[in-house]
């Protein structure tokens, strides 16, 4: 018998906290800050992100994650990436990723965006001839040919996300991680950022998009998953898992307070 394939992606009984300290009124002066802010814990408390995420996107599929604002989708990415750590539990990623999580995430403000390409495509696992090899597709598919050499904090929203969207793109990577990246930008921009969407699809790589473009995710992703106050609340098609979510909506309904299997 054949054993199943590896997945890509692999989120076993992940949590994630932050801890949060709140000043209270016994500091009146700077000076009293310093002295005892870090003699005792009081005032500290903790804010449970995730709790118990588990989950398996096998290779070559598109998931999409959905949910309010809060419920912890950005932190799973970020997970996923590395950037943050799991309390506890574990994720494992078996491929080249490349992720655009965060805008301008990566991007030195004072480097021009040249520079810019070549410090992302290093973290991103290029060489410099590699990244020499591809720059004037990178240039080309951002369209940021007259900036290109000027300081990126110079940029406007829309033009840090065509940089970074073309950097992760033009890596080659076996497992993408996107989170809203059609939201920026205009009509003719998103136009390109879908037909290189189909072609990672086409070519097989594995997608997971955080969205709230319900339409988005239902239009590339093969399955989704719904996040409620850091729990999988729902799981299954596309279409189904919007649609309740939607009803719910609609109905008043506490996010997570009904879950679905």
């Amino acid at each position: 018998m054949m054993s199943a394939a590896r997945p890509a992606i692999e989120v076993r009984d992940v949590w994630k906290r932050f801890r949060r300290t709140r000043l209270t009124n016994r500091y009146t002066t700077l000076k009293s800050l310093f002295l005892r802010g870090h003699s005792s814990s009081r005032g500290a408390e903790y804010r449970q992100v995730l709790s118990g995420i588990s989950f398996e996107v096998p290779s070559g599929e598109t998931w999409g994650i959905i949910g309010p604002n809060g419920a912890g989708k950005s932190t799973l990415l970020k997970l996923l990436t590395g950037i943050y750590r799991p309390d506890q539990g574990n994720v494992q990623i078996h491929g080249r990723l490349a992720s655009l999580i965060e805008l301008g995430a990566g991007f030195h403000p004072d480097f021009s965006g040249r520079e810019n390409i070549f410090l992302n495509g290093i973290v991103l696992g290029l060489s410099k001839r590699e990244i020499r090899s591809r720059f004037d597709d990178i240039v080309a598919f951002s369209e940021l040919e007259e900036f290109i050499d000027e300081p990126v904090r110079t940029y406007s929203t829309g033009m840090y996300m065509r940089l970074g969207f073309s950097i992760a793109i033009h890596v080659e990577p076996e497992i993408l991680l996107l989170d809203e990246v059609l939201s920026v930008g205009d009509a003719a921009f998103s136009r390109k950022c879908e037909t290189a969407i189909r072609g990672f699809q086409d070519r097989g790589t594995t997608l997971l998009m955080v969205s709230h473009d319900l339409g988005a995710v239902e239009s590339y992703c093969s399955r989704a998953l719904r996040l409620g106050h850091g729990r999988i609340v729902d799981d299954g098609t596309p279409a189904d898992v919007i649609h309740r979510y939607r009803r719910e909506v609609e109905e008043g309904v506490p996010d997570g307070e009904e879950a679905h299997p």
